[in-house]
């Protein structure tokens, strides 16, 4: 049976990539962008298969506008992928208010304004499936990155506590953690801050000489496969990492924190008085 997708973030990357994919399985598609006229092609291509909305998932009444125009349009949403967001890049101490706080707004608090607007459209039909875009990120960090980092540290907190209020309702929830990809979002989707504190040029050097290796990139066409997966399974995964990096780099970091944990067990048990 075909689904109904709604998608943010849609215009480019994996968004785009994705809504082909559903497209071309006979699923329909709401495709949300800022700039929709990305989406085109895809118009051209798939008619009334596909319904493009303009969204800027920062305007919280924006946002619940657009879904209640997507439900009244198709009847119904089986499927949120929750993917509008952007990475900022540049050492914490550089990094600007108005920076910091934009790249909360966009990936922690867009996302949670979709949740927020898509919950009542779930909890009515007693069904629906949120998949949330987050991160490897979100369970580790790398520097330079520290507020992206957090975004999806904040993210993974939101949508595992959204799963423990919801599952009896019938609703899914799905956190998907990739690793770098070959898609712009270290490109023109990216943004800078100043880089004018010297003590922190060997970290950018470091940084820079570690995305020359071409290996650390997964392909963004091969994530096709295992998102159709995800969507068709009964019992989807609470997380899914997405790349070889993430995979191997998370074992490591939950392998060395339990440990950490285990090394410290008499001093945790101690804090707790009786």
């Amino acid at each position: 049976m075909s689904k109904i997708i709604l998608i943010t973030g849609a215009s480019k990357g994996f968004g785009k990539l994705w809504a082909e994919a559903f497209l071309k399985q006979g699923d329909k598609v709401i495709a949300t962008a800022r700039d929709t006229s990305a989406l085109n092609d895809l118009v051209a291509a798939y008619g009334d298969h596909i319904l493009p909305l303009k969204l800027d998932v920062n305007n919280r009444e924006e946002v619940f506008a657009a879904i209640s125009q997507a439900r009244q349009h198709f009847g119904r949403i089986d499927v949120l992928i929750n993917n509008a967001g952007y990475g900022l890049f540049g050492t914490t101490e550089e990094t600007t208010e108005a920076q910091a706080r934009l790249q909360m707004e966009t990936n922690f608090f867009g996302s949670l304004w979709v949740v927020q607007a898509v919950l009542p459209v779930f909890r009515q039909q007693k069904s629906g499936h949120l998949i949330q875009v987050s991160s490897f990120l979100g369970l580790t960090t790398l520097p330079l990155l520290g507020l992206y980092n957090a975004s999806k540290f904040a993210v993974e907190g939101l949508i595992e506590t959204v799963d423990s209020e919801v599952a009896h309702l019938g609703i899914k929830t799905t956190l998907i953690e990739p690793n770098g990809y070959a898609t712009d979002w270290a490109g023109a989707s990216a943004t800078q801050t100043n880089a004018d504190i010297e003590d922190y040029a060997p970290v950018r050097a470091a940084f820079a000489k570690s995305g020359e290796n071409p290996d650390i990139w997964g392909v963004p066409a091969a994530t096709v496969a295992p998102l159709l997966q995800i969507v068709q399974s009964a019992n989807p995964p609470k997380r899914l990492l997405f790349g070889k990096i993430a995979y191997h780099g998370i074992q490591q970091v939950y392998t060395q924190r339990l440990k950490e944990i285990e090394d410290w067990k008499e001093v945790s048990i101690a804090a707790h008085g009786h």
